[in-house]
């Protein structure tokens, strides 16, 4: 198996300091939680940001912002939120793309989310897209369901999105798929060779998936955007304790956790 690589979700854009006083919102906290979860064994930082009021934010100068205060402490892949909140405009998830991080999200299909709708039009789809790589940014490609994954697939083999990518597999919405273990193998078992994916449990299911897609060689992200909770009613007291266990649970597993130039050569960055 390839190293595994551990990417981290810091903060997201529906969680708040209500649901766990440790989440990181402000461009200073958000560094020293990169740092933390760098130190950890995380190679890449999934990166929201918010505005002064906490509110989530597709903010130009609040990326660079955060993004440069980052890049001082630690030198982690930092992956930016092309999906920002519910109900954004497409014109503003694309805005800070303008700042060419190494990688970016790309959502590939439509899914409710609560009682919104996270819209994501084909055409917007493909719009992204574009813009990604003619600024030569790696998408890895976020799916919730398998029918868009099958949808996903058909954009790679027509040219949209890069062949071979990196998918995401994000279980456990509660609207897409769940994180049961037998999805998880439906959807890798989906993808060609070679394509690699990492998986995302949402809330009761963080652990249990992030397993699972280490004995599988897969990818792992966790943080405090996906789950609150370090077990069944108890908080996680940050992000880095959320990584640190899965780097533990690796070590356990005999599958080395893999730094940030190894996950930057396999994830074909630079």
């Amino acid at each position: 198996m390839e190293k595994l690589i551990v990417t981290c979700a810091i903060t997201g854009a529906e969680t708040t300091k209500e649901q766990n006083p440790a989440l990181p919102t402000m461009p200073e906290e958000q560094a020293q939680a990169a740092y933390d979860c760098w130190k950890a064994g995380a190679a890449v930082i999934h990166l929201h940001v918010r505005d002064d009021s906490g509110r989530p934010s597709q903010s130009v100068e609040r990326f660079q912002d955060t993004i440069e205060k980052i890049r001082k402490k630690c030198p982690v892949i930092i992956q930016i939120s092309t999906g920002g909140a519910v109900g954004e405009k497409i014109e503003n998830r694309a805005a800070p793309l303008k700042l060419k991080p190494e990688m970016a999200s790309l959502n590939t299909g439509s899914i409710n989310f609560g009682d919104e709708i996270f819209l994501n039009l084909p055409k917007d789809v493909e719009f992204l897209a574009t813009r990604m790589k003619e600024l030569k940014i790696r998408p890895e490609i976020e799916v919730y369901d398998y029918g868009m994954l099958e949808y996903s697939l058909k954009l790679m083999k027509n040219g949209v999105i890069p062949n071979p990518s990196h998918f995401q597999f994000v279980l456990g919405t509660g609207h897409g798929i769940s994180g049961e273990s037998r999805n998880l193998c439906r959807m890798a078992d989906a993808l060609p060779e070679e394509c690699s994916w990492t998986a995302a449990g949402i809330g009761r299911y963080q652990l249990p998936v992030a397993a699972q897609a280490i004995v599988m060689g897969g990818h792992v992200r966790v943080g405090l955007e996906d789950n609150v909770f370090w077990s069944k009613g108890v908080l996680a007291k940050s992000n880095a304790q959320l990584v640190e266990r899965v780097s533990q649970l690796a070590a356990m597993l005999q599958r080395p956790v893999a730094n940030v130039e190894e996950a930057r050569k396999f994830l074909c960055l630079g």
